[in-house]
């Protein structure tokens, strides 16, 4: 028996969740079973294959970063600002009053590329530093490397800010389709920004 409906004036994933909990009071017969197909399903799928994404994404970038500081600390200290910016991420969604779909999962995955960007100038300026002054104490270092790296930092995440404001607001023709991309892009970078700037060098000092 095929029982066909829409979703209208709510998101599908909510739908789901109230139809799975109606169906778990009907008494199926044995040799019988209930699914659910369609846009669900589809969902489903897409949600399984970018979650691998994202892990795919920040264990390639942990990867990259370890050959190229012959270090396996750093950049774990650098990916501890992903976590900051998922919050970001849920909090920008949660006042938009948006899902998280397809188009904010990429988000995600595109956010954790940005975000390590910032942390791996502001690592990599102490590691120079490091370098050159061999016997200044670690928490002058990070200091001169956080205030030094203010400026680019800043810039680099106010133009993020700016080239993807267009697209969270929805503008233009078929615009609130594309829209929860650059929300969760803003959102998460936003948090990520504060992150590098305080909880990065806050975590070296304490590690190092």
């Amino acid at each position: 028996v095929l029982v066909s409906g829409g979703v209208e004036g709510r998101d599908l994933g909510s739908a789901i969740h109230d139809l799975n909990a109606a169906l778990k009071d009907i008494e199926v017969p044995e040799g019988y079973l209930i699914e659910i197909r369609g846009d669900a399903e589809e969902k489903a799928k897409s949600f399984q294959v970018l979650s691998l994404g994202v892990l795919l994404s920040i264990v390639l970038i942990y990867i990259a970063m370890a050959a190229q500081y012959e270090s396996l600390l750093d950049p774990l200290i650098i990916l501890g600002s992903l976590p900051l910016g998922a919050v970001g991420v849920v909090l920008v969604l949660v006042y938009w009053n948006t899902t998280l779909n397809v188009q904010s999962f990429i988000g995600i995955i595109i956010l954790a590329g940005i975000v390590v960007n910032n942390a791996i100038v502001l690592v990599d300026y102490f590691r120079q530093l490091q370098r050159e002054c061999p016997e200044a104490p670690t928490s002058e270092l990070i200091y001169r490397s956080a205030s030094r790296r203010l400026r680019p930092v800043l810039m680099t995440a106010l133009a993020m800010l700016a080239g993807m404001a267009p697209m969270a607001l929805g503008l233009g023709e078929g615009g609130e389709q594309n829209a929860p991309l650059g929300r969760a892009v803003i959102g998460g970078l936003a948090f990520a920004t504060v992150a590098t700037l305080l909880f990065v060098p806050a975590v070296f000092t304490f590690l190092h």
